[in-house]
């Protein structure tokens, strides 16, 4: 079930916006960078497993620490050894469950039975400078999540109502390129539409980031499944396009002008670090969770293969669109007006009921980032600021663009990059230096990543900030050529 959730967690929307990036870079730079993305976003995992297993020796061992003060604070207060072992021994003798007994063993104390979260795992193992430089990756990276959403809503909505209505029905998808100054009813432009559609976004679901949101366990069920039955959908319908000899695309083997954005869309389309102790804490036996955790991205990189092969060679590169749902919404593609409606408004149904989740948690760790040991916010900075400062500024950079693959490929570039590469790598580097001093270096961490030799946490170091440099200058390279 942990590897159903993963595996959920990371197919979203990513994907989405993968096949117009896999056709602007062509198809063998494509593949070749999704492979290698996929194995390096693997070593991570990996890397994250291993520090979650530290952190939960590290209290481990503190509690035991404590647990010895209090007896010698008993034993010296005129108890006797002898009583307190006795009570002691009884009290768990009768607590614990009857099978148990013979099962239990002695725990190991690397195993990992209590979450702990990646800001925990950074405040245990990072120096004030690291915790800080966390947490300001993970709050942009949220940011740009919640731009994405804010943006692919109204871009949903614009695109399937206007296409909807006058001339052009059910054109969505035929290559008819449209400015956001065509007029999409009466007197109403396109952009116009979107920005009204964003507004309602904002005033239905902005609410949401005031309260705390709890019980999505069936919102998320529905979502699940309703995301596979698009993308399944996706997949049969531009297969059996091709079969029938109407494919349209000729994808190019190569264009490096592309590899940037599709840089960032692959970054964001395995992001699931920051998530995993979610994951991986509760699966009862943890034995093979690298081999399985591997399994998983061999399933994710054949079906994120197969959705972008497909939509390439069914479409033309200039007809694909930011949202590959969007393809679909046109009538000789499909005859069928529920199917296109469905697709076409795919994204608005499973982002919102992401939104106010992810608003939450942006939230929330505003409120750590800022927290002092013992202390409590006014009310007004906890219930109207903290919530404010969350929404307003991923509203007005999607008031400003609704070019979804520049914002999903920036939003992987940098602060995907830092959560997936280089925050695992320095929780991996510093656990392991931690685990070493405080329980002296013949420990053996029980989890430590099938990468465990030190050179590897340099190459990913070393591949994450050259990322950094290289995005940084193809970015200014094409301004300063426009």
């Amino acid at each position: 079930v942990g590897l159903v959730y993963m595996f959920n967690l990371i197919v979203g929307t990513g994907a989405l916006t993968m096949p117009k990036a896999f056709a602007t870079a062509g198809w063998l730079v494509s593949l070749v960078l999704l492979m290698f993305l996929g194995f390096m976003s693997y070593m991570t995992t990996t890397f994250v497993v291993e520090a979650m297993a530290a952190a939960n020796a590290q209290l481990r061992w503190k509690r035991m620490e404590k647990r010895k003060d209090d007896e010698d604070e008993d034993s010296s207060s005129g108890v006797s050894d002898s009583d307190v072992l006795l009570q002691d021994g009884y009290e768990r003798a009768e607590t614990r469950p009857i099978l148990s007994v013979q099962r239990r063993g002695s725990p190991n104390i690397f195993e990992i039975t209590e979450r702990v979260e990646m800001g925990q795992m950074a405040s245990m193992f990072f120096n004030k400078v690291g915790v800080n430089l966390f947490y300001f990756c993970i709050i942009i990276y949220l940011y740009g999540d919640l731009a994405i959403y804010a943006a692919a809503v109204p871009v949903s909505l614009m695109q399937v109502t206007c296409s909807a209505t006058g001339n052009h029905s059910c054109s969505v998808g035929d290559g008819t390129k449209y400015n956001d100054t065509d007029k999409c009813w009466g007197p109403i432009r396109r952009i116009d539409a979107y920005r009204l559609y964003l507004a309602a976004f904002t005033l239905l679901l902005g609410p949401f980031t005031f309260f705390n949101v709890q019980k999505t366990k069936y919102l998320q069920i529905m979502t699940s499944l309703m995301r596979w039955i698009a993308f399944i959908l996706m997949i049969i319908l531009a297969l059996i396009r091709i079969s029938r000899g109407q494919a349209e695309g000729h994808p190019s083997m190569a264009q490096l002008s592309g590899i940037r954005n599709l840089f960032g869309v692959c970054v964001y389309s395995f992001m699931c670090q920051h998530s995993l102790p979610s994951l991986i804490t509760p699966i009862s036996k943890k034995k093979h969770v690298n081999k399985l955790v591997l399994l998983d991205y061999i399933l994710i990189l054949a079906f994120y293969s197969l959705l972008s092969f497909t939509a390439i060679y069914c479409f033309r590169n200039d007809t694909l669109m930011d949202m590959y749902t969007l393809n679909f919404t046109n009538c000789k593609i499909i005859s069928v007006a529920f199917i296109r409606y469905f697709l076409g408004l795919f994204p608005v149904f499973t982002i919102s009921t992401n939104f106010p989740i992810i608003a939450v948690t942006l939230r929330n760790n505003w409120k750590t980032l800022f927290h002092r040991e013992g202390g409590t916010y006014p009310w007004v900075v906890d219930r109207i600021v903290f919530p404010a400062i969350t929404l307003i500024p991923p509203v007005l950079v999607a008031f400003c663009t609704h070019d979804l693959e520049s914002l999903v490929g920036i939003t992987g570039a940098y602060a995907g990059n830092g959560i997936q590469y280089l925050i695992p790598a320095f929780l991996a580097y510093c656990s392991r230096k931690d685990t070493q001093l405080v329980f002296g270096s013949g420990t053996v961490n029980k989890h430590l990543s099938p990468f465990r030799h030190t050179f590897w946490i340099v190459f990913v170091l070393i591949w994450g900030f050259s990322c950094f440099v290289f995005v940084t200058a193809n970015i200014v390279l094409s301004e300063s050529k426009l």
